[in-house]
């Protein structure tokens, strides 16, 4: 599907990955509109693109999305909006249902009935996984959630595969692995890269640092979710977007302080976060079959993560962020001497 003119609109736009979604949309020369409540976003995330694209303040709950799918006639939409993280899940389950799961429906049941030729590429996630029982992951392991966020996702993906099946929607779903770069401000990278800016000679972790996870750069998703609507069958399929490659909480850890050069003591805690499984690492053959490839490994990644939070953090602590999210050269050089 061609995007140069296409009408897009874009669910929870402002956040961490659908910010670097608008920017590729934009460079590709599409018509975009994108909805976020802010309420977890920030319109500095669109900095270098807002003048090029339609915003509107509106959670993805709210009626007036109806309408707004009825008289655009969008030709693609891409459903980001939820809750992206599964400790406010375990703590407040009823608003993870609400916004994963509800506004998916409703999103559904909109392009159903009053836009039906719109295509949507739903973002899923691993957490569907629950603890596999096999590595690597395909899409065809068995699916048990062990979070309320894994069982509201879980459920978005089948209404989305149903609507597929049952209606002709052009639809399909990317179960996202560990994403991470600059302007996420939460989950483990940026976590570890805040505690050791602020005390470096010290590192508390969760559990003992042999929990695995697949770490997949903002770039190399965004790159997923364009291919799969320009190649994916788009017939209700899912397809796994990460690196495929796993890596352990200590050693990410010790990458992390390499690039940072520091040399912190390691403390780990022994306890797992409810929810949290020990180890994800995705098999990508579907992904791969259609284009995929994954083009920024981690340590360039990490490299590139850290030179944006300094450039994000002044003097006196405060954060400010800048227009790029892209790996810079100062990030190589950084590579270049560890």
């Amino acid at each position: 599907m061609d995007l140069c003119a296409a009408n897009v609109l874009v669910t929870g736009g402002a956040g961490f990955i659908g910010s670097h979604l608008v920017e590729a949309l934009v460079a590709n020369r599409a018509r975009v509109t994108l909805i976020d409540n802010l309420s977890h976003g920030s319109l500095n995330n669109l900095a270098g693109c807002l003048r090029s694209v339609e915003f509107l303040e509106m959670d993805v709950l709210a009626l007036q999305v109806q309408d707004l799918l009825a008289t655009q006639q969008f030709d693609i939409v891409f459903h980001l909006a939820s809750n992206a993280y599964v400790p406010p899940s375990v703590k407040d389950p009823t608003s993870d249902f609400r916004v994963n799961l509800l506004a998916t429906f409703r999103l559904l049941e909109t392009i159903r009935q009053r836009s039906p030729s719109t295509a949507l590429v739903y973002f899923s996630s691993a957490a569907v996984y629950g603890s596999p029982e096999r590595i690597p992951i395909n899409e065809t392991a068995p699916l048990a959630p062990i979070s309320p966020y894994g069982v509201s996702k879980l459920a978005a993906e089948r209404y989305v595969a149903v609507y597929s099946h049952l209606y002709g929607l052009k639809a399909a779903s990317l179960r996202l692995f560990s994403v991470y770069g600059p302007r996420q401000t939460k989950q483990v990278v940026y976590d570890l890269i805040k505690k050791l800016h602020d005390h470096p000679r010290e590192l508390r972790m969760h559990g003992d640092g042999s929990q695995i996870r697949d770490f997949c750069y903002v770039d190399d998703a965004v790159n997923a979710a364009l291919i799969t609507l320009a190649r994916g069958r788009l017939a209700g399929e899912v397809y796994n977007v990460a690196s495929g490659t796993g890596c352990s909480m200590r050693d990410l850890a010790r990458l992390i302080c390499e690039v940072m050069g520091v040399t912190p003591r390691l403390i780990f805690s022994g306890h797992v976060r409810p929810g949290d499984a020990q180890q994800w690492v995705a098999d990508l053959t579907q992904l791969r079959a259609i284009g995929y490839s994954p083009q920024v490994r981690l340590p360039e990644g990490i490299a590139g993560t850290y030179v944006w939070y300094k450039q994000s953090v002044s003097v006196r602590g405060e954060e400010r962020v800048t227009r790029s999210g892209k790996i810079p050269v100062e990030a190589r050089s950084l590579l270049d001497e560890s």
